[in-house]
């Protein structure tokens, strides 16, 4: 019996590490460090004092980012529309629900809106994480590499 050989097309999946540089662009904040988390369905990112209030008709939410680890110093306050509440199951099982908020994400040469979860991650190693969601379609994952993609580059602001 004769098998048949298949060809798969070629993948347009960007190959990144299991940790990486990123650009929130909607942010307004220098790149950060993303763990790349398989085991995580959402993104997160580190946010404390958060604060939802009505703007127009739509709720909004307030909060402050770390954006550098390890320096609680550095701090930028943001607001944003509210995208929804997610309920969301942590690592160690404890479900919350979170605020959603929509940004355009840069890793390399791939650009997307994310869906971000804002949540105290303090105690992690990682200001943000990038879960299966985000992932989807975009990236092959290397788990024994670091920071394959560089370090976005931050667009530059034209004169007005």
């Amino acid at each position: 019996m004769k098998i048949a050989k298949t060809r798969k097309a070629p993948s347009k999946r960007q190959l990144i590490g299991w940790r990486e540089w990123g650009l929130l662009e909607g942010l307004d904040l220098p790149p950060i460090k993303v763990k790349i988390d398989t085991g995580a369905r959402s993104s997160a990112i580190h946010a404390t004092r958060l604060k939802t209030f009505d703007k127009d008709g739509q709720t909004w939410v307030a909060f402050s980012i770390h954006p550098h680890q390890e320096n609680t110093k550095d701090t930028k306050r943001v607001e944003m529309p509210v995208h929804e509440f997610r309920r969301v199951r942590s690592s160690n099982g404890h479900e919350t629900v979170r605020p959603v908020v929509l940004t355009p994400m840069v890793i390399g040469e791939t650009r997307w809106i994310l869906e971000l979860t804002l949540a105290d991650r303090d105690a992690m190693g990682f200001r943000m994480l990038l879960g299966r969601q985000a992932m989807r379609k975009r990236f092959v994952i290397d788990p024994g590499k670091s920071y394959l993609q560089g370090t976005p580059q931050i667009p530059k602001q034209t004169p007005s």
